[in-house]
């Protein structure tokens, strides 16, 4: 049983927040001040404490430089009634795993909790008994918001993880959107030796021309309009720890050239500053095209390719890798019913069929999005196929009229022949039907590939065949 401690000079709270955390399986324990904390850790091995900043005795920085000297393995959420970013950005980067706001929200602190035991789940002397990746090639492992899948590919990626995170190595991550690039961006960092240092992510995509440099790096008051203050950069507030830039071939060429010399000499100057700062961070980039092609095609730097690509992981998408979509499937599941306070008991088998079958073009992030839309609209039972995305339901196979229906397989939409009448654009019409249903049938109905065949996207297959259902 994992042991938490709760460390706030409130009883009431600390009361409530120790009862609550018992009654969900952990051993809590709590000290209304930072001294009788620090007493009890060195008392008792604790896995996770949730220390308030502001106590009666000492800061929660103090606390926290403490427990780190006591125990750095210890993950230590600081809780404040002052939702101030500079605060959060020093005790992240003195080690702490995170920092929440008062009034707590239960799920908010299970999710920081779950973090924290990640953080030392996550060791190679902690999986399994002490096994490494490489020999878990069965195993499916989950904690918090990691599942490690038994897929031969999701395997090999895992062993490629465990070899590249001890390093200090730059490492391009390649996947597709939604295949899960900045977990595994979190996943090297938690088994590094940085692990206890922040990690920082950046959507380099959502960064404007006029502010990326500002964001990564910092400036000075009046440095540019609307600078009314000092600002930290990434750089900076990620400093001894991991910096994720995803999406990193939308950087303006400008900054990318900024970059190449931070990476290089790990220096750094805000905008607006003369002054060098040092830094020493890890960066990983992740993007969902490849970069080689991008510097051929001047969109990126191809010196700050090359210093980048120390080491390079490629995300297998969820096609590939069907053997994991049921454990995904059931896991999702598991999420959902927490959050919505329901008990489902699984999913029919026609639907895990639906699942298999499906491309997935938004990969485990769309997977996880239907999977909560679905356990949304279940009131009770089993998930069937009646609450899915008429994407995925559509994906599958047609009865067709004047075929028995046992010749088409299990889980089949009925599309009868449209019924049109006479002219030029009926019979136009009419054409396109014949040939799409004849090309459905070349391919048994897998719409992904009759799409490819017809030369059009598979969104305009869609509403073609539903326009042929409405004037069925």
């Amino acid at each position: 049983m994992k042991k938490i401690l709760i460390i706030d000079d409130d009883l009431d709270m600390c009361r409530l927040l120790t009862h609550y955390l018992n009654r969900k399986g952990f051993e809590a324990d709590n000290a209304p001040s930072g001294n009788k904390g620090l007493a009890k850790i060195k008392e008792t091995n604790f896995d996770v404490v949730l220390c308030d900043f502001r106590l009666g005795d000492m800061d929660g920085v103090e606390v926290l430089k403490n427990i780190k000297q006591i125990n750095p393995a210890i993950a230590v959420i600081i809780i404040t009634g002052y939702s101030d970013i500079k605060m959060a950005v020093e005790v992240m980067r003195l080690g702490a795993l995170d920092y929440i706001t008062k009034p707590l929200i239960p799920e908010e602190v299970i999710n920081l909790i779950n973090r924290g035991l990640i953080t030392e789940n996550t060791s190679a002397s902690s999986l399994d008994n002490g096994k490494t990746f490489a020999n878990k090639t069965n195993i499916a492992t989950h904690s918090g918001e990691f599942l490690i899948g038994k897929a031969t590919a999701t395997t090999q990626l895992y062993q490629q993880i465990e070899l590249v995170a001890p390093t200090n190595y730059s490492i391009i991550i390649y996947g597709e959107s939604g295949t899960g690039k900045e977990v595994i961006a979190k996943t090297i960092h938690q088994q590094s030796n940085r692990k206890n240092k922040p990690f920082m992510a950046v959507d380099c995509g959502t960064l404007s021309r006029e502010l990326a440099a500002s964001e990564l790096f910092g400036h000075i008051k009046g440095s540019f309009t609307g600078a009314i203050n000092d600002k930290e950069g990434f750089f900076e507030a990620a400093n001894g720890g991991t910096l994720f830039l995803d999406e990193v071939a939308n950087l303006p060429l400008d900054v990318q050239a900024t970059l190449l010399r931070v990476v290089q000499e790990r220096k750094f100057k805000r905008v607006g500053s003369s002054k060098d700062q040092e830094t020493d961070v890890r960066v990983i980039v992740a993007s969902n095209e490849n970069l080689q092609e991008a510097y051929r095609k001047g969109k990126f730097r191809e010196d700050l390719y090359h210093r980048f690509n120390e080491f390079s992981l490629n995300i297998p998408s969820l096609r590939m890798r069907k053997e994991d979509i049921p454990l995904f499937a059931n896991y999702f599941l598991e999420k959902a019913c927490q959050e919505l306070e329901k008990q489902l008991a699984g999913f029919d088998d026609e639907v895990m069929v639906l699942f298999t079958e499906y491309e997935w073009p938004g990969n485990i992030r769309e997977f996880k999005n239907v999977i909560r839309r679905a356990a949304l609209l279940t009131t009770s039972g089993k998930i069937n196929a009646n609450v899915l995305p008429w994407e995925i339901i559509g994906g599958n196979s047609f009865g067709l009229k004047g075929e028995p229906i046992e010749s088409a397989p299990a889980n089949v939409v009925t599309i009868r022949p449209i019924s049109l009448g006479g002219g030029l654009k009926d019979a136009a019409a009419q054409a396109e039907y014949n040939t799409i249903m004849e090309t459905l049938k070349q391919v048994k109905y897998n719409k992904t590939k009759a799409a490819a065949l017809l030369n059009i996207d598979r969104k305009t297959l869609y509403n073609k065949i539903k326009l042929f259902e409405e004037h069925g």
